[in-house]
């Protein structure tokens, strides 16, 4: 489309919005999401459909050790299977708001029966241990990536065109702390918050930790960073975020760790922001600067720090009102209202 096109498209949208039956503006933020969504879509009718969320699970090495981390690496696992059998919080959710809801072994340090409800994608049983090597190769990360496209491509092809991301992983916080500290260059004390449990001792602890571990590296491009600090499922949601934003689709971005995913694919593809509406403020302090970073507004602040898509779950029926009362609620025309301003 011509940049002259584009901004007629643009006016004629804005203008749907301001006529219908409301004062001008009075729906806030869900005027700004609409008019996003309309532009995503490249139309002033836009809709939501087959909303679906995908999570991402995969192991890394550091947590065996269990500096950085207050729950065992084995809880990883059992949270797929709780996310298997229906049981965890994004299950619920998605259940309450119609949304489909896949399921992916990027990297479990485990191994899952071939008839479950989940997607096999795994790259290895877990990443290495940057304590001691970079995480995983870079021919391991482009394969990440690569399924993570596959995967999207598939949903898209079924008829979706709104996708959230969410992950599970013991550990992904510090990757997603390193992660950050790349791409925004501050230090690590500013990244790392309590992720699933630490008190403040043992956040000073994986600040230590981390700071060692960043400046044990040097890494020349955010690919080579998402290798040396990433996990499996932060490479894959990296991957898939970039796919969904070639195929035009509304990208719905969860927490703490799906935001850090973001940072290394809007490193990599800027126009991925254009694509992507964020879900929620988490109560990690590292969510809250990454957000102020990309200069974005998120649906929600509901201080949740549970990842797995939880956000992306709560913040979708607010995506679907955005673009049905743009389709359905009456123009002051239609309805006959006087409109003098």
């Amino acid at each position: 489309m011509s940049s002259t096109k584009n901004e007629l498209f643009k006016t004629a949208l804005q203008k749907k919005i301001d006529l219908k039956t409301k004062p001008l503006g009075a729906l806030g933020d869900l005027e700004t999401l609409a008019f996003k969504i309309g532009c995503i879509q490249n139309t002033k009718s836009p809709k939501i459909s087959n909303p679906t969320i995908v999570v991402f699970a995969g192991d890394h090495g550091i947590a065996k050790k269990g500096e950085v981390n207050p729950f065992p690496q084995e809880v990883t696992a059992q949270m797929v299977y709780n996310f298997i059998n229906g049981g965890a919080a994004i299950n619920v959710f998605t259940k309450t708001n119609d949304i489909h809801l896949k399921v992916v072994d990027a990297g479990v340090n485990h191994t899952f029966e071939n008839d479950l409800n989940i997607i096999n994608a795994k790259i290895d049983f877990g990443t290495k241990n940057y304590q001691d090597q970079p995480a995983m190769t870079l021919t391991q990360c482009q394969e990440a990536c690569f399924k993570a496209e596959k995967i999207v491509t598939n949903i898209y092809s079924n008829g979706c065109n709104t996708i959230g991301f969410g992950e599970m992983g013991i550990s992904n916080t510090s990757s997603a702390s390193l992660l950050m500290a790349y791409i925004m260059n501050i230090p690590i004390t500013e990244c790392v918050g309590s992720g699933t449990g630490l008190n403040s001792d043992g956040i000073n602890k994986k600040s230590n930790i981390l700071s060692e571990i960043y400046n044990k590296y040097n890494p020349q491009t955010p690919q080579e960073a998402l290798a040396t600090f990433g996990g499996f499922e932060i490479a894959m949601l990296c991957g898939a975020i970039l796919k969904a934003a070639e195929l035009k689709m509304v990208i719905v971005i969860d927490g703490f760790i799906v935001s850090a995913a973001l940072l290394v694919a809007q490193a990599i593809n800027k126009n991925v922001l254009d694509y992507c509406v964020f879900a929620h403020n988490s109560n990690e302090q590292g969510h809250i600067k990454i957000l102020e970073f990309l200069n974005v507004k998120p649906l929600l602040s509901l201080e949740l720090r549970l990842g797995e898509g939880t956000g992306a779950a709560l913040a979708m029926p607010l995506i679907k009102a955005s673009a049905d009362f743009l389709n359905n609620m009456a123009s002051f025309e239609s309805a006959g209202i006087s409109n003098e301003s």
